[in-house]
């Protein structure tokens, strides 16, 4: 203050009721800042001077709107979704990077899953957790742990952060109105993804194939690939948004399908047309470190993976809804009525094809629907689990046989 716009000195005399104005102005800012009010001289002449510093905990709103400089312009932005959309494509303000002052280093961090968090990523374990964590970039400011590192490596995260949970739901039939399970995973995210993946584990159709030679032996095999569920449940926790304090991440359950939700839609740096070959994470710290202990893979190629597994196991591609919510639809292999109707998926055309042939053998199904050998085999083992189809006489030398009940 005290100077023109063209860098002219002309000095200033700043009032007590100056001063209190410029004082009441700074207490409007929301989180606090604490911002100095000084006066220098200038070749004889008095300029005032406010400094304010960065803040570590943006957005500030000043009078109910936050402001932002461009140039010679100011932009005002009054609508959470503009200030969060703005702050986090232009790399100013992430969830995952914001301190959590709350949180102690020495009560509250779980010393187990930093001890495994250095095997899985190749870490030495004679480097002492503190110098890894600045290596990490997991310090807001000196001692202070960001939003991220919370998540990750706190033994209570939901202390600091009460919606970051995964909700599991099991449903009777094809829609919401019976629930046969209810379950809810918090801790650290890494623990959430372990429990939510053994509660799929649990309510799916798992079979075995003991045929496997050595290390491989008695491998399972998924209804829908594991490595799937994986990326849903990995992407889902690195990419919701943790603002949003009105729902969590979910995963539910039905007869003929799984939906895995997560709060926030598709980030809008990424055009809809450019869904599954960009990536752009809200959470790029909790993102890198799943990145760390190898459960991401190439960035941007999750989707295309997802589509591959289902589709090279016989299995409809995976929906995705990115409006809002951002949810990914998982069909389950279903049992069709044998009416002669081929059916799209592989379960279907396999009633379909032993309808007309019912000495029909396992590479020839396999042929005639375009999928792998073992995809038929794990098809041909849930059809038998439930009772829809029936093995009369040995491998060679027998046939098939459709069950009543598959009607």
């Amino acid at each position: 203050m005290g100077i023109s716009d063209k860098n002219e000195i002309h000095g200033i005399e700043i009032t007590n009721s100056d001063r209190s104005a410029i004082q009441d102005s700074i207490q409007k800012i929301t989180p606090f800042l604490n911002c100095q009010l000084n006066k220098i001289n200038v070749d004889g002449k008095n300029v005032g001077v406010i400094e304010v510093k960065s803040g570590s905990q943006k957005p500030y709103v000043f009078s109910g709107a936050i402001y932002i400089r461009n140039g010679s312009n100011t932009q005002k932005l009054t609508t959470a979704e503009e200030m969060r959309d703005f702050f986090q494509q232009s790399g100013k303000i992430f969830f995952d990077e914001a301190p959590c002052p709350e949180f102690n280093l020495n009560n509250d961090i779980d010393k187990d899953l930093v001890n495994f968090f250095k095997s899985e990523a190749g870490l030495s374990h004679t480097v002492t957790n503190q110098q890894i964590f600045y290596n990490l970039r997991l310090f807001a400011e000196t001692d202070v742990f960001k939003n991220g590192a919370v998540l990750f490596f706190g033994k209570e995260p939901g202390s600091f952060h009460n919606k970051a949970i995964i909700r599991c739901v099991a449903f009777e039939g094809v829609d919401k109105e019976y629930i046969r399970d209810d379950k809810t995973f918090g801790g650290p995210l890494y623990k959430q993804y372990q429990q939510a993946l053994d509660w799929i584990k649990g309510k799916i159709n798992i079979g075995y194939d003991l045929e496997a030679k050595g290390e491989k032996r008695k491998i399972e095999l998924w209804e829908i690939p594991k490595a799937v569920f994986i990326e849903c449940i990995i992407n889902s926790l690195s990419h919701r948004d943790y603002y949003e304090k009105g729902a969590v991440t979910t995963i539910e359950l039905f007869d003929d399908r799984i939906e895995i939700t997560n709060p926030g839609g598709l980030v809008s740096a990424i055009a809809q047309k450019d869904f599954g070959r960009k990536s752009q994470s809200r959470n790029p710290l909790i993102f890198g470190l799943f990145q760390r202990i190898n459960l991401v893979e190439q960035i941007g190629s999750g989707i295309t993976r997802m589509r591959n597994l289902m589709k090279n196991n016989g299995l409809d591609e995976p929906e995705f809804k990115t409006q809002g919510m951002f949810t990914v639809v998982l069909w389950r292999p279903s049992l069709y009525k044998t009416s002669g109707k081929t059916s799209g998926k592989t379960s279907g055309k396999i009633i379909d094809l032993i309808n007309n042939n019912k000495n029909i053998t396992i590479p020839e199904l396999a042929k005639e629907i375009g999928v792998t050998e073992r995809s038929i085999e794990r098809n041909i083992h849930e059809l038998q689990k439930r009772k829809v189809l029936k093995r009369i006489g040995p491998a060679k030398g027998g046939h098939w046989e459709i069950m009543k009940s598959g009607e």
